[in-house]
């Protein structure tokens, strides 16, 4: 499941795919297909596939967690706020009409918390 606000899994979902990971690596040294593997772990089959590679150029170790790519820029306190801020709606900070998009977020959250994201969007 992921978390609204930071993104990602939650420690114990990420815990979990992990050993999933690992089984699938135990059934990849045995030499078993893809496919048999994703059906009895209920993964996709791309998915074992990224892992069978990941898996043939770094061994176990590869398919170790490395944890979240990032932390979150916002403190929770922020994140409150900023969904205080969205529940104003977008007619509130300036814009013509109620849709909210990734652009409009990006520049609430710079306005209000003076940060700046490289993420490139369209509005």
């Amino acid at each position: 499941m992921r978390y609204p606000q930071g993104g990602g899994l939650a420690a114990h979902r990420q815990q979990l795919r992990e050993e999933l990971r690992l089984q699938a690596a135990e059934r990849f040294a045995l030499g078993e297909g893809s496919t048999a593997i994703a059906r009895d772990l209920r993964v996709s089959v791309r998915s074992v596939q990224r892992w069978r590679h990941a898996w043939a150029e770094g061994g176990p170790r590869s398919l170790r967690s490395q944890g979240p790519a990032s932390l979150p820029r916002l403190s929770d306190q922020q994140f409150t706020q900023l969904q205080a801020e969205m529940a104003k709606g977008p007619t509130a900070h300036g814009w013509e009409d109620q849709r909210w998009t990734l652009a409009r977020v990006k520049t609430v959250i710079g306005r209000r918390f003076h940060l700046t994201y490289t993420i490139q969007v369209k509005d």
